[in-house]
């Protein structure tokens, strides 16, 4: 037997064995123009691509593994001068379209997922306390319904509607993503850090109650964990659609 048969051979012996059976991510494209989806692991197997180009309307199938953690997200507005790769949103500075274990630079809207062995509980959110680029929203399939295993979503267009002093504008002057107060302004009450580093003494503030009042499903800040934290139970697939 070839040395990468041996090895595939092992590798389905394994998951056969552990009793564990991988998700289909199904990413969807529901914008005007073409995205980039970026993908991070955190922790367990690297999935097979960490980063592919995306046009308006097609949809694009990954198998994960039930071990895997990590975040998802779509860069936008993205060009390849001279062999380089980069764009204005989400860019993981990896000067390729696969991000290469690099996570997207802020602000950009996530979408971030801790996947539970043998139809155990897995965990899901949107979370814009790394800013927002675009809308997003997640959609559990296939799941025997434990859990909240409910869909969320971020649908408004922040950046319409964004603060002044939070906007990122992009080469024509247009508003192409919204900051958080914590990357805007780097003090601890907006960041939750030194003193201000528990939820007891981080409590909301006007800038996370704004993001909060556009998109109510998700992270507006580090302890958001209430009303954006989703759980269920039972091996769901996903449904993650940009611009929903």
């Amino acid at each position: 037997m070839m040395k990468a048969q041996l090895i595939f051979a092992v590798s389905l012996a394994a998951i056969f064995f552990s009793g564990t059976k991988a998700a289909t991510f199904t990413l969807s494209n529901n914008c005007p123009s073409t995205v980039w989806p970026g993908i991070l692991t955190s922790s367990g197997p690297p999935l097979s691509t960490t980063g592919f180009e995306l046009p308006s309307k097609p949809s694009s199938v990954l198998s994960v593994p039930a071990t895997w953690s990590g975040r998802i997200w779509a860069r936008t507005q993205c060009t390849n001068v001279n062999g380089k790769f980069q764009c204005q949103t989400g860019d993981c500075a990896s000067g390729q379209v696969p991000c290469n274990g690099a996570g997207g630079i802020p602000p950009v809207t996530l979408s971030e997922f801790t996947l539970a062995p043998n139809n155990g509980k897995d965990f899901f959110d949107i979370s814009l306390v790394d800013g927002f680029n675009l809308p997003v929203s997640i959609a559990p399939q296939s799941a025997d319904g434990s859990g909240n295993c409910i869909p969320v979503s971020c649908t408004d267009n922040v950046n319409a509607v964004c603060p002044n002093e939070l906007q990122v504008k992009g080469s024509d002057g247009g508003v192409i993503a919204c900051n958080s107060a914590c990357l805007a302004f780097n003090q601890s009450q907006y960041c939750c850090t030194g003193s201000f580093g528990t939820p007891q003494t981080c409590p909301p503030t006007n800038y996370s109650n704004f993001l909060k009042s556009q998109c109510p499903q998700a992270y507006s800040y580090a302890y958001d964990d209430k009303s954006a934290l989703v759980s269920c139970t039972g091996g769901a697939n996903y449904l993650i659609t940009f611009c929903p």
